[in-house]
């Protein structure tokens, strides 16, 4: 009789180990996907340079050094 409690509680422990871990798991929703990849920040930075050069191109034009 001690046995077969023995092994009760063995089977016991065995299920709730199991049954218990996988009853807490949550599963996560994924990750967004990014919203910049970097295309932008870099096509902006060309934009701010390229506005740069032309003032820099009509300020010195517009100088008149002649």
């Amino acid at each position: 009789m001690a046995v077969s409690r023995v092994s009760l509680a063995v089977l016991a422990a065995l299920v709730f180990a199991i049954a218990l871990p996988a009853a807490e798991a949550q599963s996560f929703a994924p990750a967004p996907a990014p919203t910049s990849d970097g295309t932008s920040i870099d096509q902006g930075i060309a934009y701010i340079l390229m506005l740069v050069a032309l003032v820099l191109t009509y300020l010195i034009h517009a100088a008149d050094f002649a």
